[in-house]
């Protein structure tokens, strides 16, 4: 009896590998498209990390951030100082306790992270351009198994 689920695991792991090798390819066919600004930004990729935490996350403690991305806390802020001089972060402190910071987006940062949702927003609709109704309706019935399985993970 334990073949079958043996082939069914293997037919499912193969069927998964063969889907990212797909989504790699399609990356790599349509191209990243790179606002030219972003490649002359001082923005470490360890600040944008921190700046997609507290866009997903929300307001958050800087122990918090710090556990989220296994940094120590005096790195996390040390990253923090630098988000709020580039006026990316606001930094306030809990009003049940002064002693604890809370992060959170800037106007300026979520404007960032804005952008960057755009891009891939864009990129992925002229991807979507070529496509029939009835190749449309499948990928909007695959997303919709994907976002049934991301909230059953997320419970």
């Amino acid at each position: 009896m334990s073949a079958p689920n043996n082939d069914k695991e293997r037919d499912n792991k193969t069927l998964v590998f063969e889907i990212l090798r797909a989504s790699e390819n399609i990356f790599h066919a349509i191209g990243i498209n790179i606002p030219p600004e972003w490649l002359t930004t001082d923005m470490t990729v360890a600040q944008l990390r921190v700046l997609l935490l507290l866009h997903t996350e929300g307001p958050s403690r800087m122990s918090s951030i710090a556990a989220k991305l296994g940094i120590a806390v005096s790195t996390a802020t040390g990253i923090i100082d630098n988000l709020v001089k580039k006026e990316l972060v606001a930094r306030s402190t809990a009003p049940e306790d002064r002693r604890v910071v809370i992060c959170a987006l800037s106007s300026m940062g979520q404007e960032i992270i804005n952008r960057i949702w755009t891009q891939g927003q864009l990129q992925m609709e002229r991807l979507m351009r070529g496509l029939s109704i009835e190749q449309l309706e499948k990928a909007k019935e695959v997303a919709g198994f994907l976002l049934a399985n991301a909230k059953l993970q997320n419970t």
